[in-house]
């Protein structure tokens, strides 16, 4: 093996050519991600929206909420977000979606420009990838600076990037970690940056832990094979393996705070459902390799054809020594086999099969693959021998592959072009370096960086149209939202009274995109008291339980505080359903404060009624629950179990009952889908059992006769339970009203974690703060020691005895002391290491040495390929 220190000179060229190659990475991965959504048709390059998914139902709302932080304009702060979920715990989400540095930069856009700010961070990250990629490279091993900016970008674009990174941009932090973690393994393996390297793995683990992981896991297996690689002694290669161990221990001990939180946040939150993972076959996931494949279900790992032929070519490339070849080869097909093993699968996803894509490590096979293929190219370009074994395995690779459903006649065309464009640039370039021909070298320059730029734009363009047609999608920001978040500015009184976005959402945390404080809530770290509180009284939700929605009805709003509500169309964007509702308006009502006292203890259990719920957490009976039935279209009665939507109750199923005249109807059918019409007034049920649960809604007043015929007009077969309908006594709910408003707090003042409430002298029984009673509340009647929240219906409760007349609950993670206390004690062994570590330095060096001895550069360790 080449033993060689290099010269000052040598360094900075080399040092340069890293430079050069992070460039070009970034400006290619630029200019291939634009271009793709520009013929796409993409925003901001066209008119079609890339807000599909949680993209547009999560991510671009989590980042409104943080520029409206950072701009002083948020209810609530960093522990809690009193806008969505009726007040929910914000640091696990800001550890979860937005503790990326590169989330920062949404304080450089105007509000209004939302998405163009979460696309601006979106193209960041993937050029920032493809840059760390083209400089680990380099780093690995010296060759063709274009060669690292060429597979870099390969690596910043790969198909995990454009399929599932490209709406889920908080994983894109985990590609920009990989390369970053391998190279603080190769500074582990050289003794050098240590500080720098354990900042590194904090900053990582940070950004996004989830990703965070499964880098560090790739990474580790890349600095295990460099370490059998190399030609140290066993008790040298244990040593720095042990030194690495070591970073990675206090880098994320560094990050603890934020990791603990999170980790706690998901004890509390509502459970998922549990899932088996399924690997997919073998001609889809080889059909993933090739470009302009898409799907939800299967592994993306697409690199391009040239670092696929490279990667390919490595086991037969004779100018590389065969332990590298055997090496990289082993480990890329392991991390391959890896992905469809149970066992495997669930070491890759911290053992918790996620809900959504099973594939969400790919991007590591593609690091791998890229990593393999610089391999192939930096010890010389592949002969003739090696390039032909290559296509051999590419065409045996398509063959396969060419009988998964996922290849399209547009790969066909895609493949051919990407094929000449890589094969032929290698092969031209090979006969360039060997007859220094400029003018041929030129050509396979454009060759490679031509068709690499058009098979990946082409894939990332398929992505994008393709995910559009088979996901929710969401407007950007526009004049529904402005208009929306107008009318909660003008009506806004928190925390007098909370201010709800409304029913007719435009994306699952409307709070904190438009403002106003509501139920609305969608989060992983949603939790599991709101979720089955909000559930008992009618509320509806979509993605199991996790995204919770407004519940129009004014005896929740009284329970909650909710004085102000906006009534909105449904969105011109949901061209499925149908458009109902009037033009946007705000009605009021007159509501309790925050924090009221019942001085009656209710210790009876929530039942199966929402309409009982809702009087239990009122205090007063306000509902009349009349007997219902429910008729086919032959106006023939159903059992409670018989569907409507099929059978003999396909289009036409009446729901009637009798309620008292001058009453306002509300009708609860959680798991049925379609629209219900009573007296000229049309509401929509959206259920689709068990993801989807539709939420109660308003009918209208009942008519003189109280006799009830609810129409229905079902979209795919449902339920209607008993006790369907239910009857609201205005004049009982503002009797009740009253009532808590004469006997609750007098005044209400909220910071970030903390709500301080004045009550009438001698207030008894159980003060109740309209907020769920999620984990880490602690609270305090007057000058008493704070103790645990009680819990009341699922409320926060704090039991009175009539002496104290102030009340003070404040909230703190759970988590964060754990976190903090590993977080102080990883520093303090840093500092201790860098102390220990100056001072034997300087008890080493010589007294004679010269000053410039302590500022020469380090001889890398030489061996390692």
């Amino acid at each position: 093996m080449e033993r060689s220190t290099p010269s000052t000179a040598v360094s900075s060229g080399h040092f340069s050519a890293k430079k050069a190659a992070a460039l070009l990475a970034a400006v290619i991965s630029v200019a291939v991600f634009c271009t793709a959504d520009a013929v796409a048709g993409s925003y901001p390059f066209g008119p079609r929206t890339r807000s599909v998914n949680d993209l547009g139902n999560q991510y671009v709302p989590f980042h409104a909420h943080l520029w409206d932080l950072l701009h002083g304009r948020a209810d609530g702060g960093l522990f809690v977000n009193w806008q969505s979920g009726f007040g929910s715990s914000f640091l696990p989400d800001l550890g979860t979606y937005l503790s990326s540095p590169f989330a920062l930069l949404v304080a450089l856009f105007p509000r209004d420009e939302i998405d163009l700010a979460v696309y601006v961070i979106t193209v960041v990250k993937i050029a920032s990838a493809g840059a760390v990629m083209a400089w680990l490279l380099l780093s690995l091993r010296p060759g063709r600076w274009w060669g690292a900016g060429l597979l870099g970008a390969s690596y910043a674009l790969c198909g995990w990037s454009v399929a599932l990174g490209d709406y889920n941009p908080m994983w894109l932090d985990g590609l920009v970690a990989l390369p970053l973690l391998c190279l603080v393994g190769e500074w582990t393996l050289q003794r050098r940056r240590p500080l720098l390297g354990v900042l590194i793995v904090a900053l990582a683990w940070i950004a996004n832990f989830y990703t965070a992981y499964m880098a560090t896991l790739g990474a580790g297996l890349v600095l295990l094979l460099r370490l059998w690689l190399c030609d140290l002694s066993r008790r040298q290669r244990l040593v720095a393996a042990g030194r690495a161990a070591g970073t990675v221990a206090l880098g994320v001990g560094l990050a603890a705070p934020l990791v603990t939180v999170v980790y706690f946040g998901t004890r509390h939150a509502y459970p998922g459902r549990v899932v088996q993972f399924t690997p997919v076959h073998t001609q889809d996931l080889l059909a993933r390799l090739l470009p302009t494949t898409y799907s939800f279900s299967s592994p993306a790992v697409y690199v391009g054809v040239t670092a696929l032929l490279l990667a390919l070519a490595l086991p037969f490339h004779r100018a590389v020594p065969g332990r590298v070849r055997t090496g990289w080869t082993l480990l890329v097909v392991a991390v391959a086999l890896s992905l469809q093993w149970g066992p495997t699968h669930l070491v890759w996803h911290a053992f918790a099969t996620p809900q959504g894509s099973f594939y969400r490590q790919a991007f590591v096979l593609c690091a791998l693959l890229v990593i393999a293929a610089w391999h192939g190219l930096s010890y010389g370009l592949p002969d003739r021998r090696a390039l032909g074994a290559a296509g051999a395995l590419l065409a045996l690779i398509t063959a396969v592959a060419s009988r998964s459903i996922l290849v399209k006649p547009v790969v066909w065309l895609v493949l051919v072009l990407a094929v000449v464009g890589a094969a032929g640039g290698l092969l031209l370039l090979r006969r360039a370096d060997g007859r220094g021909r400029t003018v041929l070298a030129g050509l396979a320059l454009v060759l490679l960086f031509g068709g690499q730029f058009g098979e990946t734009a082409a894939t990332s363009a398929v992505a994008t149209r393709v995910r559009l047609g088979h996901m929710d999608d969401y407007a950007p920001w526009g004049a529904r939202q402005e208009a929306q978040a107008e009318a909660i500015a003008r009506a806004d009184g928190w925390p007098r009274y909370r201010t709800d976005p409304g029913r007719e959402q435009t994306v699952a945390n409307d709070p904190m995109e438009v403002g106003g404080q509501g139920a609305q809530y969608y989060s992983s770290l949603t939790s599991d008291v709101l979720s089955r509180t909000l559930t008992a009284l009618g509320g509806g939700w979509t993605s199991r339980g996790r995204s919770l929605q407004s519940l129009d009805n004014p005896v929740t709003d009284a329970i909650f505080s909710v004085g102000a509500r906006v009534h909105s169309p449904t969105d011109p964007h949901q061209t499925r359903l149908p458009q109902l509702g009037g033009p946007l308006s705000v009605s009021r009502q007159d509501v309790p404060p925050l924090v009221t006292v019942r001085s009656v203890p209710d210790r009876a259990a929530f039942g199966l009624s929402p309409y009982r719920n809702q009087e239990l957490l009122l205090g007063a009976r306000v509902y009349t629950v009349p007997r219902t039935a429910v008729h086919d279209d032959n106006g023939r009665p159903l059992g409670e179990k018989d569907r409507v939507g099929s059978g003999t109750a396909l289009t036409r199923p009446t729901v009637t009952a009798e309620c008292p005249a001058g009453s306002q109807v509300y009708l609860w059918a959680p798991r049925y889908s379609g629209t219900a019409r009573l007296a000229g007034r049309t509401v929509l049920f959206r259920a689709q059992y068990p993801r989807n649960r539709a939420a109660m809604a308003p009918l209208g007043p009942a008519p003189a006769s109280g006799r009830l015929r609810i129409g229905l007009t079902p979209d795919r077969p449902g339920l209607v339970p008993r006790g369907a309908v239910g009857c609201l006594d205005t004049a009982r709910l503002h009797s009740a009203v009253e009532h808590l408003k004469a006997t609750g707090a007098t005044r209400v003042t909220v910071s970030d974690a903390t709500l301080r409430a004045e009550l009438p002298a001698g207030s008894r029984g159980t003060a109740v703060v309209a907020a769920p009673r999620i984990a880490g509340w602690r609270c305090a009647a007057g000058d008493g020691a704070a103790v645990p929240a009680k819990d009341y219906h699922g409320l926060i409760a704090v039991p009175l005895d009539g002496s104290p007349t102030s009340l003070t609950c404040t909230f703190h993670p759970p988590g964060l002391r754990l976190g903090t206390a590993v977080g102080a004690a990883s520093l303090l062994t840093l500092l201790l290491l860098g102390a220990f570590t100056a001072v034997r330095r300087r008890r080493s060096t010589p007294p004679s040495a010269p000053p410039t001895a302590l500022t020469s550069p380090r001889t890398p360790m030489t061996g390692v390929h």
